[in-house]
């Protein structure tokens, strides 16, 4: 049987020369009652040839044969553009490609004028070209050479030899070489620093990135601040992670004051998360500083994660950037992947909104990536009021170490503190209206904010004089006078009923806490004690409007906390259905 000849459209086409340049290769085994070659010249013969191939694959064409394997057509086909099997790229990189072909839209390069008033073949193409447009590996903005301001620029000389080289992926931005060098720019709304421009970011669109996570199967790290740890546990996660699983991190433990158990931290942890109808697999203590809890992390990540992308989320500021190098650092050790992803790690500072978009790390041995996404901005939070170059402030350094009022060193009346207004800087205000001769209160938050105590009747005019001078932040009196003030006030009525524990803690979100501890033992005698048990405790908080105040349970911190804290006992089924915790 002839195989079945290729059409030819053309005597003169450079298939025919190219294909059948001698006549005794033009076909194999022919057969003679179809084709019948006299001797022409060469050019007569290719027409012949072309009329008799022509023919034969018409009516091979009208007759086909299924049981001849010389007869099988052979269409012109592409190549898929994203590959199979093991070329397929991984859910996470179609989700990297996505984000940085929307982010590379709005750079002002002409180019990305141009291609809206292209038809739709065009932007096919724009799309696949915009796909894989480098970003900063420091904080995932995409890389421009137009607005020197905004996030993403680099110098055009260092962007085009960087291109030449294809060196574009180990690029950091202006802003990012800025904030490695302790500078306080922010390029999200409501921080202040930044004027804006056409690259300016809001909260809203940094939480709408994160939106493709519900649809993605992934592995969810969800990071939570402990000293702030109510300001930092975003609300609703489900709507951002969908059913995908998560893995609690509890970050920077070792902030905690010195004696601190962390057996009873981890269990409050647990309590307070299934307050909030969290499910998640496990709880993990760690500190990004001195790696605590780190491993047990790397652990249960191997566990779970098969074959799956790892995203880390939270809060922005919650520690995000520091854990990631944490965690490679940990990897490293037995992973020659991640020992090579270190030399570009994301960028860490104490703005919020450092990372501005995914950042893909390449971090695992056996397949699958590692993502910093942008943090999640929450409103409520001291952050959102501060000047940029006031957070330094809101953020501690070292470990914390519990301010009370009163103490031998801050004595008061013999009525306690009722009557008296406390001043937490110039963020908080507390009025206390109704407390017993023992009761005290302790701040727990950073030490560049100092405690200042006046009389209640007084308190008003003392914030005016003193707000950007003794009373920081604001710092400085061209801020203070554009600082809105304590615009909200929240009474508070507190109940207590054991005289061995504290009655709750007022947690300020962005901040810290405050502990109210109705009975001081040394301020108080049993007799005393006694008596008063069941009275009702009335504070009133002032704090700038938008930041939230939340009423919690105690958490057991200090060597009196674990001497106080008591687990509680579970039945079978909570048992099965609480978590695990690790540190």
């Amino acid at each position: 049987m002839a195989p079945k000849p290729l059409p030819i459209s053309s005597s003169s086409s450079p298939l025919s020369t190219s294909l059948f340049p001698f006549r005794h290769h033009l076909v194999v085994n022919p057969n003679p009652s179809l084709l019948k070659f006299p001797p022409p010249k060469p050019t007569f013969f290719v027409t012949i040839c072309k009329f008799g191939m022509e023919s034969q694959f018409q009516t091979r064409r009208q007759e086909p044969n299924p049981s001849s394997s010389q007869m099988q057509s052979y269409p012109d086909t592409e190549p898929e553009p994203h590959g199979s099997g093991a070329a397929a790229p991984t859910r996470g990189e179609r989700f990297l490609e996505r984000h940085q072909s929307l982010s590379a839209s709005t750079m002002l390069l002409p180019e990305s004028k141009k291609n809206k008033k292209k038809k739709k073949k065009d932007k096919d193409k724009v799309s696949k070209v915009s796909s894989v447009l480098p970003s900063c590996y420091g904080c995932g903005a995409p890389l421009q050479t137009s607005e020197t301001d905004a996030p993403g620029y680099v110098d055009p000389d260092t962007y085009e030899l960087k291109k030449k080289h294809r060196q574009l992926r180990t690029v950091l931005c202006g802003r990012c070489r800025l904030l490695s060098h302790g500078h306080m720019i922010t390029a999200v709304g409501g921080n202040g620093g930044y004027s804006g421009g056409e690259q300016f970011i809001s909260a809203e669109e940094l939480r709408e990135k994160l939106s493709h996570l519900r649809n993605e199967k992934a592995l969810i790290i969800k990071l939570v601040d402990i000293a702030d740890f109510n300001g930092s546990f975003v609300a609703r996660v489900r709507d951002l992670t969908g059913a995908n699983p998560i893995i609690l991190v509890v970050t920077k433990v070792d902030l905690l004051p010195k004696g601190t158990d962390l057996n009873c931290v981890g269990d409050w942890v647990v309590e307070a998360t299934m307050k909030k109808k969290l499910n998640v697999l496990s709880v993990h203590l760690t500190s990004s500083k001195s790696l605590v809890g780190i491993a047990g992390v790397v652990s249960e990540i191997q566990k779970e994660k098969k074959g799956r992308d790892v995203y880390i989320l939270g809060s922005a500021n919650v520690g995000k950037s520091a854990f990631i190098n944490a965690l490679l650092r940990m990897l490293s050790y037995k992973d020659p992947v991640a020992a090579a992803a270190r030399k570009y790690k994301p960028i860490q500072s104490a703005v919020p909104g450092t990372t501005l978009g995914p950042i893909q790390i390449d971090a695992f041995l056996g397949g699958g990536k590692l993502y910093d996404t942008p943090g999640v901005h929450l409103h409520h939070r001291q952050a959102a009021v501060v000047h940029a170059e006031d957070l330094p402030s809101l953020a501690p350094q070292s470990q914390l170490r519990g301010q009370t009022l009163p103490s031998i060193s801050n004595p008061v009346g013999s009525n306690g503190l009722n009557g008296f207004s406390i001043f937490w800087g110039g963020l908080v205000r507390i009025d206390v209206i109704k407390v017993l001769p023992e009761t005290c209160l302790t701040f727990y938050g950073p030490k560049a904010l100092k405690l200042h105590i006046v009389a209640t009747e007084e308190a008003d005019e003392f914030y005016r004089k003193e707000v950007g001078g003794l009373l920081i932040p604001p710092s400085g009196k061209q801020k203070a006078n554009d600082w809105m003030g304590l615009e909200t006030r929240r009474e508070l009525q507190i109940q207590h009923e054991d005289v061995n524990w504290p009655a709750c803690d007022v947690a300020i979100s962005g901040l810290g806490w405050i502990s109210v501890e109705p009975f001081n033992k040394s301020l108080s005698t049993a007799d005393k004690v006694v008596e008063k048990i069941g009275e009702q405790l009335v504070l009133a908080v002032h704090v700038p409007k938008p930041v939230e105040i939340f009423v919690r349970s105690p958490i057991p911190v200090g060597k009196a906390g674990a001497g106080w804290y008591e687990f509680r006992e579970l039945t079978e089924k909570e048992e099965g259905l609480r978590p695990k915790w690790y540190f």
